[in-house]
């Protein structure tokens, strides 16, 4: 018999695992931790999409994997309405958070042995995880003259971006957008904070006509409400572009059983078409972004970008990654290493501002003691 090729040798070690000893040492403030590391959300579920949740309770039968008409309609006239994108309801599909439709999407394409997936040089870790897994070879490039003759199965674009919180322009997803065309590549742009834009240019959605021409043809935006509503809890996003290509990833995702529970796809239809909860929610995180930054900033750190998102790239003089976040465990205070994100994150890390108030006030004064 063969030997077994086990899919978990392909992955790398689990980045949050590696924390662990930084945790403990910021557990052991007196006045216990600020855990900056994650970003998940703190704030309560919006009584709108409970109340949604709870009426769709009774759900004997097995849900769509195309999600309900209903919850296709809300993603539809939201992206119109906030974002000034029109999409075929039908051309709507819902994902069971997006992490697992960026985990899953270079498989579901059939993508494999032998193929190329670009995702952006900083990056979140699910990217590189989810090419991996298909057994595709990962290439890291912000560029197109990067991949000089190379021809991609797919190439991953993130605006706003985690961890850096850069938006791209216009212009570049234009560029982008026509030479996948010429191509014929597939982009997948994961647009998760497109609703939480603080300074600079607005951020444009990839399926934008400004960006795209009005034509959808070989191009995917993955949305969630995890951010936006506080769902992180019940997985809850979806992806929406070529009609042909999100059939094609519907047909699969059939035969995986991969679906949204119905109460679910009730509560995120709920969110979708509430505007007012997301507009309390920014407020309350542009308050904290602006409490840590002024705080950071008069403790001598730097912000690059973080125009967009829930997270401050931060760098100290003297610190790389893993100093700086040694230093602020030793205050109590938890963040990422920018070295998660790629080789280019070595001198930051990544601040989340979704704490409680009181926690982000317990920060801010903490970096009082990092000053000079």
């Amino acid at each position: 018999m063969a030997e077994r090729r086990r899919l978990a040798d392909r992955m790398p070690v689990f980045p949050w695992d590696r924390l662990a000893p930084h945790k403990a040492t910021a557990a052991a403030h007196p006045d216990g931790i600020v855990d900056l590391s994650i970003g998940t959300p703190v704030d309560p579920v919006p009584e709108v999409v409970r109340r949604a949740l709870a009426a769709a309770a009774d759900a004997p039968g097995y849900p769509a994997t195309h999600g309900t008409p209903a919850l296709r309609a809300s993603a539809a006239r939201w992206l119109e309405r906030r974002h000034g994108v029109r999409v075929d309801p039908e051309a709507v599909l819902p994902a069971i958070g997006t992490k697992e439709l960026v985990a899953w999407l270079p498989t579901l394409l059939g993508l494999g042995e032998g193929d190329t997936v670009v995702h952006p040089e900083l990056a979140y870790p699910t990217y590189d995880a989810g090419i991996r897994l298909a057994g595709a070879r990962p290439l890291p490039a912000d560029g197109l003259t990067a991949l000089g003759p190379e021809r991609p199965g797919l190439v991953w674009i993130n605006s706003p971006a985690n961890p850096t919180g850069r938006v791209l322009g216009a212009d570049h997803l234009r560029k982008v957008v026509a030479w996948a065309r010429e191509q014929g590549v597939i982009v997948a742009s994961d647009e998760c904070y497109l609703d939480l834009d603080w300074e600079g240019e607005r951020p444009l959605s990839v399926l934008h006509p400004d960006v795209c021409g009005g034509s959808h043809a070989n191009l995917l935006a993955v949305h969630s409400t995890s951010k936006r509503s506080n769902l992180a809890g019940y997985r809850a996003g979806f992806v929406t572009g070529d009609p042909e290509l999100v059939a094609e990833l519907l047909a699969v995702r059939k035969h995986a059983g991969m679906i949204v529970p119905a109460p679910v796809q009730a509560a995120m239809g709920a969110a979708l078409d509430d505007d007012a909860h997301a507009q309390e929610q920014k407020a309350r995180y542009g308050a904290r972004r602006e409490a840590l930054r002024g705080a950071l900033e008069a403790a001598g750190w730097t912000i690059d970008h973080s125009e967009a998102g829930l997270y401050l790239w931060a760098s100290r003089p003297g610190l790389d990654a893993w100093g700086a976040v040694a230093a602020l465990a030793e205050q109590g205070v938890l963040v990422a290493p920018g070295a998660f994100y790629g080789p280019k994150g070595a001198n930051h890390v990544r601040m989340a501002f979704t704490a409680t108030d009181e926690r982000i006030a317990a920060a801010a004064k903490r970096l009082e003691a990092l000053a000079g």
